[in-house]
């Protein structure tokens, strides 16, 4: 297979497919640039390399144009962070976008727009009626796809080789994200870095493990995780529950709960996967106490009690101390971490404790040689409201695609690339 970084993109012509989904205020200004600064390395690579650049990437999930969702919005960032000026094609399957792609000269780079104006990006065929019958929906299906190929086409035409860095994006077989790849000779298609990263880091903690290997979930619900749940029943030693997921299980137990978040049809299975855990030999790990709150509100009053004895008009937003000195010291006996979930309403700071315990205990883990992968979008955001991002061995990028690598599936976005 091959990679960025023994490859040589002088003279050639690069079709690079990023993520840079990033947030804009009512302004259209950029509030968090995080994504755009992690497909530099890849982007300047090229254009040291003597080679040219054409980005691609969507902008919210538009269901067709809109200035909202335009790219023009970011480009001014893009060119800044990149320190090229960066040219723009207003329709990406415009005679202009063919025209400025065939004109690049060695170091220079394009952006198309959002490549989700078009349907085809996705596949998906947009304007049916609510109405519509069976076969009126299988002839719009029919034909989306059809064009879809002839979308992919062009969008391969304007470049020599194509390159993968939209890790965010690997677990939908898109046009851009994974069918286009088909029109490159295996030579010439490659991760970028950040997807290398992602990949390596997926990889680290589902086959390269070092024992003790323990995954803590969080989030709200059973049923979200339970495919993520059941593939690391097969992997890890130990698997801490935490987050709203905690009352149902708890519940399943017998336990008093009060009007905490639980999955009244999920109790049964609750119960499986306890079952399951102890059939693998894996430790599967409950809070014992919580921090209940008698409102939904950073301002609630509050109280710590046994997870299972809540009152009727309580509710747990966070694990008790008893817990947290468990969950720390299964984490800080671990060589292997995968971190998807907080263990409470972090959003609130007056339950931001357990959280940040769990992601102390992670860092000092790491610290003593531990591999750590933080990933999802509400761990992300813990470790970096907490500071302690820089603490632990990789933060991923990826939400639904990094769960779905976690659920043992193959990404589309990778499969395209590594065959």
């Amino acid at each position: 297979m091959q990679t960025i970084e023994k490859y040589n993109f002088a003279g050639k012509k690069a079709f690079v497919r990023v993520d840079f989904n990033v947030p804009l205020d009512e302004n259209f200004h950029i509030t968090d640039d995080t994504r755009i600064r992690a497909a530099l390395p890849t982007l300047k690579k090229i254009i040291a390399d003597g080679g040219s650049v054409i980005i691609g990437s969507h902008l919210g999930r538009p269901k067709g144009v809109t200035d909202k969702y335009s790219l023009k919005h970011i480009l001014p960032r893009v060119s800044e962070l990149l320190g090229v000026d960066v040219q723009f094609a207003p329709d990406c399957m415009g005679e202009e976008a063919g025209v400025k792609a065939a004109a690049l000269q060695p170091g220079e780079a394009l952006m198309l727009e959002n490549l989700r104006f078009y349907a085809e990006e996705e596949g998906k065929p947009r304007g049916l009626a609510d109405d519509a019958s069976d076969d009126e929906k299988a002839a719009a299906k029919k034909a989306i796809k059809e064009s879809q190929k002839t979308f992919t086409k062009k969008l391969a035409s304007y470049a020599d080789c194509y390159v993968n860095d939209a890790f965010g994006t690997a677990h939908r077989a898109h046009a851009s994200t994974a069918l286009i790849a088909a029109y490159f000779d295996v030579n010439d298609k490659m991760f970028g870095y950040l997807m290398e990263k992602e990949v390596q880091a997926v990889n680290k903690v589902l086959t390269d493990i070092r024992r003790p290997f323990t995954a803590i979930m969080g989030g709200s619900k059973v049923s979200s995780k339970i495919e993520i749940i059941e593939n690391l029943l097969t992997k890890v030693d130990n698997l801490i529950i935490a987050g709203g997921m905690t009352y149902t299980f708890t519940k399943a137990l017998g336990g008093n709960i009060g009007k905490s978040l639980c999955e009244l049809d999920k109790l049964d299975l609750a119960l499986d996967i306890l079952k399951k855990a102890k059939e693998n030999g894996v430790n599967l790990v409950l809070a014992t106490d919580a921090k209940i709150a008698d409102d939904f509100s950073n301002d609630a009053a509050t109280k710590i009690v046994p997870v299972g004895e809540i009152p009727d008009e309580w509710e747990g937003l966070d694990i008790g101390p008893e817990s947290e000195k468990v969950f720390a010291d299964v984490i800080k006996a671990s060589k292997t971490i995968l971190w998807n979930g907080p263990t409470g309403v972090f959003e609130f700071d007056n339950f931001t404790h357990g959280s940040r315990t769990v992601g102390e205990a992670v860092v000092e883990a790491t610290k003593n040689g531990a591999f750590s992968l933080v990933g999802g979008g509400d761990s992300v955001a813990c470790v970096n409201k907490f500071g302690l991002a820089d603490g632990v061995s990789y933060v991923s990028t990826g939400g639904g695609a990094l769960l779905e690598a976690i659920e043992g599936k193959k990404l589309p976005g990778i499969a395209a690339i590594e065959g």
